[in-house]
């Protein structure tokens, strides 16, 4: 029990860092800033569930795509840990996104489904994170990872609900701060899986 309650932090802590609501939300504003309400209710909602349904097709058929392509687990933590160790650092660099602001009055609602939920959301990073927590998982951890994904794409559609309070009250500087903080947790976690990787293989090798 002790063991799942660790796994289930461990999980919850790799997406929060890695989707980060509180830092999106800029991004969320400047593609549908100039919409109404609705509109952004809309396309909050489509783009959390298409970011949930496509990483959770990347857990459920992990195991099937590592054998279908022959990928071995120490391959995978160690490119997955490499790429995620730069998106990391990318974010401790702050370097912007390449999403274009839109000034126009009309917002196209297909926006949700890309950039939002692809790759902002539903980018290499989450599901590379998502896949190594359930490469060498049962069934009742993959449930569990499923679950605190769901959960994080809810808090991210509350955060862009409420993205105008949000902005005002704390302002862009303090997301900024967590961004980068977020960055450096990202950046240990890649750390961790390629040290992870090279472990298990000299494991295998041994």
């Amino acid at each position: 029990m002790d063991n799942l309650i660790t796994f289930s932090i461990t999980v919850f802590t790799g997406f929060f860092a890695i989707m980060n609501p509180l830092s999106n939300i800029p991004i969320f504003l400047s593609l549908v800033g100039g919409a109404d309400r609705k509109t952004q209710r809309t396309i909050s909602k489509k783009a959390t569930l298409t970011a949930f349904i496509i990483v959770t097709i990347f857990l459920v058929l992990g195991k099937f795509i590592f054998l279908l392509f022959g990928i071995t687990i120490p391959a995978f933590k160690i490119t997955g840990g490499i790429l995620i160790f730069f998106v990391g650092f990318d974010m401790l660099q702050s370097k912007k996104s390449n999403v274009k602001h839109l000034t126009d009055t009309h917002i196209d609602e297909d926006l949700a489904i890309s950039p939002l939920a692809i790759p902002i959301l539903a980018g290499p990073g989450t599901i590379v994170t998502g896949m190594n927590f359930v490469s060498n998982a049962g069934y009742l951890k993959i449930g569990v990872v499923i679950f605190i994904f769901g959960l994080l794409c809810w808090l991210t559609y509350f955060s862009f609900m409420l993205s105008e309070l949000v902005i005002k009250k704390i302002g862009h500087n303090v997301i900024s701060v967590v961004g980068k903080i977020m960055g450096l947790i990202i950046a240990i976690i890649g750390t961790d899986m390629i040290i992870q990787g090279i472990k298990i293989s000299f494991e295998f090798t041994a």
